[in-house]
């Protein structure tokens, strides 16, 4: 989620009493495609589209929608090539799988997975943020001021990931019901903002014309204005690879998956497009770089200044708050859980594989994953001088550029392997397009000049799980190194 999820946590070491080489029973399949359907399109929307919507408009003005189309053509190409590889290798265990079937490298596998958790903790990060600053703002009114208003943004963000280690420790039974009750209530909120949007433009106080206006904040010219937008809003196009995590639990995954995944991706981007309309009809280009100042609030300032006289600004942060929560939950739930396989493959200190007696938790997991987002936190808002949200979310999607780059390879490389007479198979040009086009957008070219942050933040996190890879590695070279590695690759997530 993403928003913005990733990829799920690990099941099949649920006991760490079992054999992870032994038998393993199915999973039900209880998933069909209207079920599918609302997973992805909930897993898509979410923490992305309140995050990144303003920063786009300061970059490119009125034609706000072009990037998220953009986007959306890149991340539908790296859908393709999801769709051949799942229904090819019909097990969740999404992108770390196909990079070790494609590669049989353990370090490259490793490097694969540890940027999909890395991209859950920056992923939840921003999401924590978002939810105080809404939070904050239902409390104290869309206009009212906070006292130091990042010293208490910070608290209560922090205080929310500390929340989410409390109940990801207690245990946290998901259902595919419950999944349905939030994403009708994301939808509930961008309706809201939508809504509002068509009505100020029916009355005549929106100027319709804006949307086909190039207005650039950052004095860049128009290919390199949409190409800096594309990459932040492509925070907002992600989710939809955690669905391959649900292939074993879906009816007649080689029939409905692709048609399921291509119609989520299709309802989330018409759904940007009209949000991101609202945006421009409502707020005013002059007014955009003071509301994007106010991170985290465009959404909330299009239902303040479009319905004034309708008290609904007073319960759209809440609805706010209740959308990124869930996704700040399932980014901490999969990274903790990945964390813990990663330990019970040996590929990361055994440490951080432990788990509570009675609860049967992966309490280290779930105390480094929390740590490390704390400490996120605290170092770009006191230390980097820079936005969390801009940077974190940026962090995520470079991340997951990266991760998606390997995929379309490795969709290339497998094609030397037969499919299935039922398998899903991609244009051929469809997987270097979308690879080419998402190292494309990994470069400095596609981002501010201060955004060395996104960067920094990547490059650190993954410097600390190779050097924690490296340790399991020396570590392991003696009487363990023959079962160094990924034993069992196939389950290492769901």
């Amino acid at each position: 989620m993403p928003g913005n999820g990733h990829p799920g946590a690990v099941t099949t070491q649920a006991n760490p009493d079992v054999d992870v080489n032994g038998p393993t029973p199915d999973l039900k399949r209880v998933m069909g495609p209207k079920l599918l359907l609302l997973f992805i399109v909930g897993d898509i929307l979410g923490a992305g589209i309140y995050a990144v919507t303003g920063e786009m408009a300061l970059e490119v003005g009125g034609i706000v929608w072009v990037p998220f189309l953009v986007a959306f053509f890149v991340a539908t190409l790296t859908a393709l090539s999801y769709l051949e590889l799942v229904t090819k290798y019909p097990q969740a265990a999404g992108a770390a799988l196909y990079t070790h079937k494609a590669f049989g490298i353990h370090f490259i596998t490793f490097i694969v997975a540890f940027a999909v958790v890395c991209s859950g903790i920056t992923s939840a990060s921003t999401s924590a943020n978002l939810l105080a600053t809404n939070l904050l703002a239902g409390i104290n009114g869309v206009g009212g001021d906070v006292a130091d208003g990042n010293t208490a943004v910070t608290v209560v963000a922090m205080a929310f990931m500390l929340l989410l280690a409390a109940i990801n420790l207690r245990g946290v039974g998901e259902s595919v019901k419950f999944n349905v009750i939030l994403t009708l209530v994301e939808m509930l909120a961008l309706a809201i903002v939508i809504v509002i949007g068509v009505v100020v433009i029916a009355r005549g106080d929106g100027d319709i014309g804006r949307i086909a206006t190039f207005e650039s904040g950052g004095d860049r010219g128009l290919f390199l204005a949409v190409t800096v937008a594309t990459a932040i809003a492509f925070f907002a196009m992600v989710g939809f690879e955690d669905s391959v995590n649900m292939v074993e639990e879906t009816q007649d995954p080689q029939r409905i998956f692709p048609r399921v995944m291509l119609t989520g991706l299709g309802i989330a981007v018409i759904v940007y497009i009209l949000v991101a309309i609202s945006v421009i009809a409502v707020i005013p280009q002059t007014d955009i770089e003071s509301v994007v100042a106010e991170e985290g609030k465009v959404l909330l300032n299009v239902v303040s200044t479009g319905a004034p006289d309708i008290p609904i600004d007073k319960i759209f942060p809440f609805l706010t708050v209740f959308a990124v929560a869930n996704t700040a939950l399932i980014n901490m739930l999969m990274a903790s859980r990945l964390l813990y396989g990663l330990a019970h493959q040996d590929v990361l200190p055994r440490t951080l594989g432990k788990v509570l007696p009675e609860r049967r938790t992966p309490y280290a997991g779930i105390a480094f994953s929390t740590l490390l987002a704390i400490g996120l936190i605290f170092v770009v808002t006191f230390l980097a001088d820079t936005s969390v949200i801009k940077a974190l979310s940026g962090t995520t999607a470079l991340l997951l550029l990266c991760v998606f780059a390997v995929v379309n390879i490795a969709c290339v490389v497998l094609r030397r392997e037969p499919s299935p007479d039922d398998g899903f198979q991609a244009p051929s040009w469809s997987p270097y397009v979308a690879g080419a086009a998402c190292l494309f957008l990994v470069g400095p070219w596609a981002r501010d000049r201060d955004d060395w942050v996104q960067y920094s933040v990547a490059a650190g996190m993954l410097g600390l799980g190779i050097v924690l890879w490296a340790l399991t590695w020396m570590t392991n070279r003696g009487v363990r190194a023959k079962k160094t590695g990924f034993r069992d690759i196939e389950h290492l997530e769901d």
